[in-house]
């Protein structure tokens, strides 16, 4: 749709990235939807046009290349879900397996940084400057679960990466925010979760997608700097 809002989505072969990547088509945005599985992501777009982008995000040279081609076949970069993520199986810091928290560090904290820099470096220079990068975070940065050391520091170090961004991208036209997400019924929190499913309220992804569209579509000169979605009844406040 010429002349629609671009937006990338990482992680978007399931999950929250695809729930997010699918609201954003109904809404008539231009979509790229990046991943590591090319057949999850096209399972994602079906039959929509959105562009897809096989890309590791924790591969620098292969995030660049991503992110210039789908620069170069829209012409601007508008808005960047930073939402690709993983996560570890429970376990006490001294059953941690050093490599494991290795992964989670990689996925989580480089590979967002690595996408940031890619859309900062293309906002930065586009002829109308500017543009919007949302980090996934998560209430476990706020109120850890027991077992998910990995994960905790990894989201920890987001929050540093949102208010980093958010300053830099200042004199740039470039806004960060942030949503920390609670409960949404997705494979990955069945991972970092020590609950059986269902033990907690759970809340459908599609309100996440929805929030996050909100988010993308404030004019410039507004942002939602962090927001939290959640399950009504999840023990967030309280936990700990």
């Amino acid at each position: 749709m010429p002349g629609a809002p671009s937006i990338i989505i990482t992680g978007a072969g399931s999950g929250i990235g695809r729930a997010t990547a699918r609201r954003f088509l109904a809404a008539g945005w231009r979509v790229a939807v990046l991943g590591r599985r090319a057949d999850a992501l096209r399972e994602t777009a079906g039959d929509s046009p959105a562009l897809i982008l096989s890309c590791d995000v924790t591969d620098e040279g292969a995030v660049d290349a991503a992110f210039d081609r789908a620069h170069a076949e829209w012409g601007r970069l508008d808005v960047l879900f930073n939402n690709a993520g993983r996560g570890a199986d429970p376990a006490t810091p001294d059953a941690m397996d050093p490599a494991t928290f290795r992964e989670v560090m990689a996925v989580n904290v480089t590979g967002m940084f690595l996408c940031a820099r890619a859309a900062f470096r293309l906002m930065r220079a586009q002829a109308l400057q500017g543009g919007r990068i949302i980090n996934n975070g998560s209430v476990s940065a706020h109120a850890p679960r027991p077992g998910s050391v990995a994960y905790t520091t990894s989201k920890h170090a987001v929050t540093g990466l949102t208010r980093s961004l958010s300053l830099d991208g200042r004199p740039f036209g470039i806004a960060c925010g942030q949503i920390d997400i609670g409960n949404a019924a997705t494979d990955l929190l069945m991972q970092v979760s020590t609950n059986a499913p269902g033990a907690e309220p759970m809340m459908d992804v599609a309100v996440v997608a929805d929030a996050v569209l909100h988010m993308a579509g404030l004019p410039p000169g507004a942002n939602v700097q962090f927001m939290t979605v959640m399950a009504t009844n999840m023990p967030f406040i309280g936990r700990g």
